[in-house]
């Protein structure tokens, strides 16, 4: 259908396979290609899932679509320059800075992102921010229009990006934080192409319950903090609004962007 924009997401979490089912949902009037950076299977074969699934990160591609998503990923601990794939992403960066198109930064996407595009700070947090949270809007955006004081969403992260410098860089604005003062979402002024969102606002209801027990089974020896807000034994949906408000939101940026470009 000639309505429907294209969509390239770069998928790096662990949950593949129901990362792409997330955004297919959330997204269901978009055409979704997902990728995998070649660069994390330099030295060992594809898995099959994977490859089935999606396809090798394919710079020339990038000028082709609307807009694209790079997703978060299990890398809070490492420094940028430690990700074996990381100039692999830095590249794809300046790729949708040049040709401008709508992009979505997710957790550990948007700190490559905050880090690439603005030298803004990494911080390893003393604990996990786990969990269901109200959250406060401090500076109106077209992407929470629609979304009241105090509107839900999940957090499952263990880093934050430095408040500090994000405030005094004249290019970004805090938009939205939780009732701690965790960020939700950041934005760039000059650039407003260019969202950072801290929660994985795409998580199903069962979403943190599965990354709770996806962690006690890789380590079992560890204490991992079940999340806030969120009953394991009654799983409630209780961002469901959230998430369809501000999803529904960003296709709109993405339609009326590509509707400029086509004017032009």
């Amino acid at each position: 259908m000639a309505n429907r924009v294209k969509i390239g997401v770069l998928n790096l979490m662990h949950d593949k396979l129901d990362t792409q089912q997330r955004f297919a949902r959330v997204l269901p009037d978009a055409d979704l290609t997902f990728f995998y950076p070649r660069m994390h299977y330099q030295n060992r074969p594809v898995p099959p899932e994977v490859a089935k699934t999606s396809q090798p990160l394919d710079l020339n591609q990038i000028k082709e679509f609307d807009g694209f998503i790079i997703t978060g990923a299990p890398l809070d601990h490492l420094d940028f320059d430690q990700v074996t794939y990381i100039e692999e992403v830095r590249c794809l960066l300046q790729l949708l800075d040049k040709y401008k198109l709508q992009q979505l930064y997710f957790c550990w996407g948007a700190m490559a992102a905050l880090d690439y595009f603005y030298n803004i700070q990494k911080r390893i947090l003393s604990k996990k921010i786990f969990g269901v949270f109200p959250h406060l809007i401090i500076e109106p955006h077209p992407l929470l229009n629609g979304l009241s004081k105090g509107f839900i969403a999940p957090h499952a992260r263990y880093a934050e990006m430095d408040k500090t410098q994000i405030m005094q860089d004249p290019r970004l604005t805090i938009n939205s934080v939780d009732d701690n003062g965790h960020l939700f979402m950041v934005s760039s002024l000059e650039k407003p192409e260019q969202n950072f969102i801290f929660s994985h606002i795409e998580y199903g209801r069962k979403g943190l319950k599965k990354e709770y027990e996806r962690e006690i089974a890789a380590h079992p020896e560890r204490h991992y903090k079940k999340p806030e807000n969120y009953s394991l034994s009654n799983l409630l949906f209780q961002w469901k609004d959230t998430q369809k408000t501000f999803f529904n939101n960003w296709l709109t940026q993405v339609k009326k962007s590509k509707l400029v470009l086509l004017d032009k």
